[in-house]
Formats: structure tokens, C-alpha cells, sequence
């Protein structure tokens, strides 16, 4: 990939220190030198052009991502019956688990989205799912939740498998070092675009994040172009993953161009989902993907195979959230963008649920 890995270290040893208010950041940025104000727009510039930003986060070590999967993958591994203990279609599967065969790909459903791809170059197009997702996903409320609000099945409490004791504590803290990640990058990207160090974060407090590990069975579905996750893009904030142990993920740039995802070792893939496009009058736009798997993906199969690992390909996910009764509107100087107009006033939780009904997560049957 052709995105450049951004090293958090050296922000996150002043971030304590710069200040919200504008003419004190303002200062504070000149103090430091141009290093930071490069940086920072650096961060602000790849999110615009690619959608997706790849960071390395000194709190977020490849041993903690690996004891995540580990158990995620034992999770999945349990019986059919055991797993549907902890579905919730009643509250949109926003927590617990989404069986295979729930959700839809948003590009299956959007006429839009169709008629979009059929006008892609054909090399560029991505596979063509044949129904609903071969993919189990599991939803972690990570963070406080509001005490009052008027979106409660999008804040509902948690739900814990029984038979795992160490569930918890291992969701919660990898879900809140991903978390601060990308706090890290919001308030990075916030100042590249000019607009206020908090002007993302402070939105993103008591936010419904969902550490949400997407499990599929490469022993049932590892067939060469079998389609996990269909061409979409996140509804959320922006999404983060861990590097997973099997590849599969495609991406799309700004530019159109398809790129197969390669994470690094010990590092972080970002991307940019709906409610940042929101904010910033289209400047950023929601990152397209999709899941399938690849040559590269049966070459991994084979490889667990021989060494008796388990054959769940986990994706490490966390979707972070602008709060549910927060305002999506563009922000500061993107008001005045030509394009605000396609992106009104609307609470952030009402947008969630519109979205969810056309994926298939809300209504008569009940992200990603």
C-alpha cells in the first residue's frame, strides 16, 4: 500500500499540552516548530486522499491484538446453538452477536451504489456478493454510555458468553486502547483541517463504540472469491483495525484505485467512515471495501492448516461513534463548503438507525 505509516509517539508526548481554544493551539503550534503542523497535515491530507491512514500506537502492542483474536477465535469456534445465545435482533444487533447471512451489502440494495459500479473500469470493480454476508460479527459496547438518551437500543447493555471469564476485561482493554488511537488521530486530523483540537473528540464523548470482530470460517467458505463482507462503506465516525491473521481486506482510494490491504506488523489501519464525511461537508468521503478471499488469503489457509491453527479468519474492528444525540452537521469553515447542502443537520443516532435499516440490521429482522 502506498499509504504511509504515521508514528503516533512523538504527538502523543505533547498532546497533554495543546490547548483547545484556537489562538492558544495557534501559539502553542508555532511554539513546537513546524513539525507538528506538518503532521497534522499530513494526517488530514491521506484521510482526504485515500480515506484510510495506517498508525503505529506505542500503547497498542501486537501482543495485545493477539490475545484479542485468540479468544475471539475460540468464540467462533463454539457451537451453532451457543452463538445464538447472545443475538439480539431486537435491539439491531448492535450488541452480542450477528449471525452469518444477516446482514446485506449496502451495494446489493443501493440503486446509487449500482449504478456507481457498473461505471467503474471492470478491474476496479469489486466481487459481487451472491446474498447477505458470510460473516458472524460481534458487538462490544466499549465506553461509558449516556444515562439519558432517546436512542436506547443503540446504547444497550452489554452481552457476555458464558464459559469466558477472561471476556471482559480482554474487549474492554483493547477496545479502549483502539480508542485512543484514534482520539489521537481525531485531534490530529481536527487540527490539519483547521478546525478546533476537540472539534471531533468532543463530539465522540459517551459515542455508542463498538468493538465489533467480524469472525468468518475458512474451513466452510475459504473457496477463492468467496465474499465475506460485500462492497460497502462504514456508517460510523471512522473505523480502526488490528492486523488480522488471515488477509482478505480490499480498499478503495479517493482516486478510484483498488488496493489490497497489507498492515504492517505491530500497527493500525484507520478509515474514514460516513459521519466524518458529514462533518466535513464531503472533504473526506466514506472509505469503500469490501472482504473476499484472495490467492493470498488460500496461501494463509494452508500455511494454519499445516501448523493446526484455528481457521476463523477474525477481523480486529472497532467502529468509533459520534455520540447518539449529537448533531452531525459540517463543522466550522465546512459549513461554508459548496456541498453543505447535501449533508443537513441531522442527530447522529437517527442517522445510525436509517442506515441500519437498509443493511438489514433494523426493522422486521432486526455496521460494518
Amino acid at each position: 500500500m502506498d499509504i504511509p505509516v504515521i508514528d503516533l509517539t512523538r504527538y502523543l508526548e505533547i498532546a497533554d499540552k495543546l490547548p483547545t481554544n484556537p489562538e492558544k493551539l495557534s501559539a502553542q503550534l508555532e511554539k513546537e516548530g513546524p513539525w507538528l503542523t506538518e503532521l497534522c497535515k499530513e494526517v488530514s491530507r491521506i484521510l482526504r486522499e485515500t480515506g484510510a491512514l495506517v498508525v503505529k500506537d506505542p500503547r497498542c502492542s501486537s501482543e495485545d491484538n493477539d490475545r484479542f483474536i485468540d479468544m475471539m477465535e475460540k468464540y467462533f469456534e463454539c457451537p451453532l446453538q451457543f452463538k445464538k445465545l447472545q443475538e439480539r435482533p431486537h435491539l439491531h444487533y448492535q450488541v452480542g452477536v450477528t449471525p452469518e447471512g444477516v446482514e446485506v451489502p449496502r451495494s446489493l440494495v443501493d440503486d446509487e451504489m449500482q449504478k456507481k459500479l457498473k461505471a467503474m473500469p471492470e478491474q476496479l470493480q469489486p466481487s459481487t456478493p451472491k446474498g447477505p454476508d458470510r460473516k458472524w460479527r460481534y458487538m462490544w459496547r466499549v465506553g461509558p454510555r449516556p444515562s439519558n438518551t432517546q436512542f436506547k437500543e443503540l446504547n444497550s447493555e452489554p452481552v457476555i458468553p458464558e464459559g469466558f471469564p477472561e471476556w471482559k476485561e480482554t474487549m474492554d482493554s483493547w477496545g479502549h486502547k483502539m480508542i485512543s488511537a484514534i482520539e489521537a488521530v481525531s485531534e490530529m486530523a481536527a487540527i490539519g483541517f483547521g478546525l478546533p483540537k476537540d472539534a471531533f473528540t468532543s463530539l465522540m464523548k459517551q459515542g455508542p463504540h463498538l468493538l465489533a470482530p467480524t469472525g468468518s470460517d475458512l474451513r466452510c467458505y475459504g473457496q477463492e472469491g468467496t465474499v465475506f463482507a460485500g462492497y460497502h462503506y462504514d456508517l460510523n465516525f471512522v473505523t480502526i483495525h488490528g492486523r488480522s491473521r488471515f488477509p482478505g481486506l480490499n480498499i478503495w482510494l479517493r482516486n478510484g484505485q483498488k488496493v489490497e490491504v497489507k498492515v504492517p506488523l505491530g500497527c493500525l489501519l484507520i478509515q474514514t467512515g460516513k459521519q466524518i464525511e458529514w462533518l466535513t461537508a464531503g472533504d473526506c468521503t466514506a472509505g469503500m471495501h469490501e472482504v473476499v478471499v484472495t490467492k493470498r488469503t488460500t496461501d494463509a489457509i494452508n500455511l494454519a492448516s499445516k501448523q493446526n491453527r484455528s481457521l476463523w479468519r477474525v477481523s480486529s474492528t472497532l467502529f468509533a461513534h459520534i455520540a447518539s444525540d449529537a448533531v452531525l452537521k459540517p463543522l466550522g469553515h465546512f459549513a461554508e463548503s459548496p456541498l453543505a447542502s447535501e449533508y443537513p443537520s441531522i442527530c447522529a443516532g437517527e442517522f445510525v438507525e436509517k442506515e441500519l435499516a437498509v443493511i438489514n440490521l433494523k426493522g422486521s429482522k432486526g455496521e460494518s
